[in-house]
C-alpha cells in the first residue's frame, strides 16, 4: 500500500531535519522493514505511541516512501544484471522515464550528469533477454540516443550506516 504523501496541492510537505530518534528508526527499518512497532520503540528507547507517531510522521513526511523486501535476483529466476547508460534527446526526460518504468526487470532508473543523462538498472532471466531488451524495447523509445550496457558479475547490498 502506498502511503499518502502529498498534501492538497500535490506537493510533499516541507522537508524536516530528523533528530537522533528518527534517524535511529529510519536505521532499524532499513534493516528489517518488518520491524514491529514494539521493538522499535525498545530498541531505540521510546514509547511504542511515541514509536508509531514517528514512523507514521515520516511516511507522512515522504522520508519513507515504502516499504520492500530485498531480493536474490538470481534465485529469482533473474540471473542477469546490468546497469545501461543511455543518452536522450534534451527535455524528454519525463516522457523516457515514463517508458522505462514499464521495462521488465527495471529496478532503478535515474537523471544523472556527465557522460549521458540516464543511468537505468535492470534484472533479466539472462543475457538473450537483456539483449532483447536493450535492442528491441529501450533502444525503440524514440527519445533514446543511444544506450551502452554495463554487465553487473557481482553485486553486494550495504547494509544501512549505523551512524
Amino acid at each position: 500500500m502506498e502511503p499518502e504523501r502529498m498534501a492538497g496541492d500535490g506537493s510533499l510537505p516541507p522537508a524536516r531535519r530528523l533528530d537522533a530518534i528518527d534517524r535511529a528508526i529510519l536505521r532499524m527499518l532499513r534493516s528489517d522493514g518488518r520491524a514491529s512497532i514494539r521493538s522499535v520503540a525498545d530498541q531505540v528507547h521510546i514509547s511504542r505511541a511515541n514509536a508509531y507517531s514517528r514512523i507514521n510522521r515520516l511516511i507522512d513526511d515522504g522520508v519513507i516512501r515504502g516499504f520492500s523486501a530485498r531480493v536474490d535476483h538470481e534465485r529469482a529466476g533473474q540471473g542477469a544484471s546490468a546497469y545501461i547508460t543511455l543518452k536522450i534527446v534534451q527535455n524528454s526526460w519525463r516522457t523516457v522515464r515514463a517508458q522505462l518504468e514499464q521495462l521488465p526487470g527495471a529496478a532503478h532508473i535515474a537523471l544523472v550528469s556527465g557522460d549521458f543523462d540516464v543511468l537505468l538498472l535492470v534484472h533479466s532471466e539472462d543475457n538473450r533477454a537483456l539483449r532483447e531488451l536493450v535492442l528491441t524495447r529501450i533502444q525503440s523509445i524514440p527519445e533514446v540516443l543511444s544506450t551502452r550496457t554495463l554487465l553487473v558479475f557481482e553485486e553486494t547490498d550495504l547494509e544501512p550506516e549505523s551512524s
